[in-house]
């Protein structure tokens, strides 16, 4: 495992002894913000862009999975999604994109001490040349639904970016797909954080909950994001917030309040500079109060972690981590689990 993560998280895991190692991996986990397309194993692509003709495989992909090969710096979050597009490219069929989900899966759920016990991948639904949105999600949900319900589940994701018509479409593919007793649990806005309009949101989350999908937002990622726009997308009473770095005293009372679970990205955060330093992070305000967190990845393919990687942040001792104990992790890891939409 500590072979495929670099940079914090796997400096926070050579930090720690054997018995913390075996420790960590043997904590009921549960992955609930993993993105389907930045957590495809760079080995996976490498081997999809190679068996593509050189018509097929353009320099913008070589270029962009080059990059991912090497790491990833970045001076700000925005130049993050611009890795995505050499991703798309491989995954534009429905076959390509059965691979490719299989390969994330096996990469949490595989092996003797697999990353996590329990999943929740999301993704967003793309129309490509090859395939419909509805083709996409039915594709992914073939290769989740290959393990028990215990065990992976499907969000699907609204990009903030898309339009009504669009955002509707995938909400009512998720509903039907539901209906028919598909895996699908959950809804997620995600994309861009300084991008669209929070109100054009409202009717899809109402549409989604009335279905019985849980509500996930990405929230408040950036100081960019204003106090308003985060007070109406909790207006929307989500069941788990994402990421959440930035909420004002008001936002942080109400969140409280209503307890909602956040999920927590260490190495996202540090490695997008969204925050500065570990012993800044806002974890340390949610676990002061007790509230419900849930530690995950994000997207493990540019970030470089495991979820393994995550909670050895939590336990290395500061710089390289949190300093937590093991009764803290412990029950970091039972919040996780907690927080599930399905299972």
């Amino acid at each position: 495992m500590s072979s495929q993560i670099s940079g914090p998280a796997a400096t926070a895991r050579a930090s720690l002894n054997a018995s913390q190692i075996a420790f960590i991996e043997a904590l009921p986990k549960a992955e609930l913000h993993a993105h389907l397309n930045g957590s495809i194993p760079i080995s996976e692509l490498q081997k999809m862009a190679h068996e593509l003709s050189d018509a097929e495989t353009s320099d913008a992909v070589q270029a962009g999975i080059a990059k991912l090969k090497d790491g990833v710096v970045l001076d700000e979050i925005s130049e993050f999604f611009n890795l995505f597009p050499a991703i798309y490219a491989l995954t534009s069929n429905p076959a390509r994109l059965r691979r490719a989900t299989r390969a994330v899966l096996a990469q949490f759920l595989d092996g003797l001490r697999p990353q996590c016990d329990y999943l929740e991948l999301r993704s967003t639904p793309r129309k490509t040349p090859e395939m419909g949105r509805m083709d996409y999600v039915r594709a992914v949900l073939d290769e989740v639904e290959r393990y028990p319900k215990e065990r992976a589940a499907l969000i699907v994701s609204l990009d903030r970016r898309m339009t009504a018509d669009v955002a509707r479409e995938c909400v009512e593919i998720a509903r039907l797909l539901k209906e028919e007793g598909r895996r699908v649990v959950g809804i997620d806005l995600c994309g861009d954080p300084k991008a669209g309009d929070m109100g054009t949101f409202s009717e899809h989350f109402s549409v989604a909950k009335r279905a019985g999908l849980g509500i996930t937002l990405h929230i408040a990622e950036t100081s960019a994001n204003s106090d308003e726009e985060t007070l109406q997308l909790l207006s929307y009473a989500p069941d788990r917030l994402g990421h959440a770095t930035f909420l004002n005293d008001e936002a942080k009372t109400a969140v409280r309040s209503a307890k909602t679970p956040i999920e927590i990205c260490l190495s996202s955060n540090l490695l997008c500079k969204t925050v500065v330093q570990l012993d800044a992070h806002h974890l340390r305000y949610y676990l002061e109060h007790d509230h419900p967190i849930a530690i995950c990845t994000d997207d493990t393919l540019p970030f470089r972690t495991s979820l393994q990687g995550e909670y050895a942040l939590l336990m290395a001792l500061p710089p390289l981590g949190l300093g937590l104990s093991e009764v803290e992790v412990r029950r970091l890891a039972e919040m996780g689990m907690a927080a599930r939409f399905g299972a």
